[in-house]
């Protein structure tokens, strides 16, 4: 069961007992971490962060090991804050729950994004700075590093996982397998990504410049367009196209072609992962929900292809 925010608080104060709670905020999770945005009495906010289960407790300990890794990285590598470990407490079924600051800076809102310089030219740097990082610095922390025809595998057992309980609308289906079954667009060279985009974990100040970013227990060697998918779903395609020109322009080498178009997909995937992280919890509320959104999301797109 998901702990309250005022559980996440007390563990605040078990962390660092000098840190008196007021008020807290769930944030976005999914599903492996209980996280919440807590305020003490001396105005600082920090976040708290609690697996559920012992596959969250492993993934967090491994994301401990890569910021530790990132914030050895040149300041001029990544143009914004990577999160330190400021305290830590025990769980009473075992493993730990992780305090770190709450960086300056507001979550980035997708459908706010504005297209042009501002907040979409400097995301568009942002990731393009994770994507240039070196391999081994995921590899060394013990995350998963996946080729692309590998990753392009995974995607499609997933689909037949979700096509197997019988919630996916037949012509999304569709959709996405001949979107997975044209090889030419899996051809990308992979590279370090951060797995887990979405609006809690990108932080901008006033003038949309990246502050920080958060929340780094996703991260991979994969397809660089799961970046993106939050943004395909979530933004215009004005401020869409507007942050892939940034990155374009900070990358070393040119995006491959097809990387919009998957970007699109795992976006509209991200439904089938969390119809499974229903299935696989026994969640008849999740699985409700997301059978919810996958029929919206067969409503909208009709017969188009991606």
């Amino acid at each position: 069961m998901p702990r309250s925010p005022y559980v996440l608080a007390a563990l605040l104060s078990a962390a660092l007992p000098a840190a008196r709670p007021v008020r807290a905020r769930l944030l976005e999770s999914d599903g492996d971490l209980d996280e919440a945005v807590v305020e003490d009495a001396g105005g600082r906010s920090w976040v708290v962060r609690a697996p559920r289960r012992a596959a969250g407790g492993a993934s967090l300990e491994r994301e401990v090991e890569l910021l530790t890794a990132l914030r050895a990285t040149p300041h001029a590598a990544l143009p914004f804050r990577v999160p330190d470990v400021a305290g830590s407490a025990p769980l009473p079924e075992g493993g730990r729950a992780l305090v770190q600051p709450w960086p300056p800076g507001a979550p980035l809102d997708p459908a706010a994004l504005i297209p042009g310089p501002g907040a979409a030219a400097s995301l568009g740097r942002a990731l393009a700075a994770v994507h240039e990082l070196p391999a081994s610095i995921v590899e060394d922390a013990g995350l998963p590093v996946y080729e692309a025809a590998d990753y392009r595998d995974r995607r499609l057992s997933e689909l037949d996982r979700a096509a197997a309980t019988g919630e996916v609308p037949s012509r999304l289906l569709g959709r996405w397998e001949r979107a997975l079954e044209d090889v030419g667009r899996w051809r990308f060279p992979p590279a370090v990504v951060h797995g887990d985009l979405v609006e809690d974990h990108v932080l901008v100040d006033v003038d949309g410049e990246v502050t920080a970013v958060l929340a780094w227990g996703e991260a991979k060697v994969a397809d660089p367009a799961d970046d993106f998918a939050w943004l395909a779903a979530g933004a215009s395609e004005e401020a869409f196209e507007s942050v892939l020109e940034s990155y374009a322009l900070a990358r070393a080498d040119i995006p491959d072609r097809h990387l919009a178009q998957r970007a699109r997909l795992a976006g509209e995937l991200a439904l089938t992962r969390w119809l499974l992280h229903g299935v696989h919890t026994g969640d008849a509320e999740v699985v409700a929900d997301a059978a919810r959104m996958l029929s919206d999301l067969d409503l909208a797109t009709g017969e188009d292809r991606l």
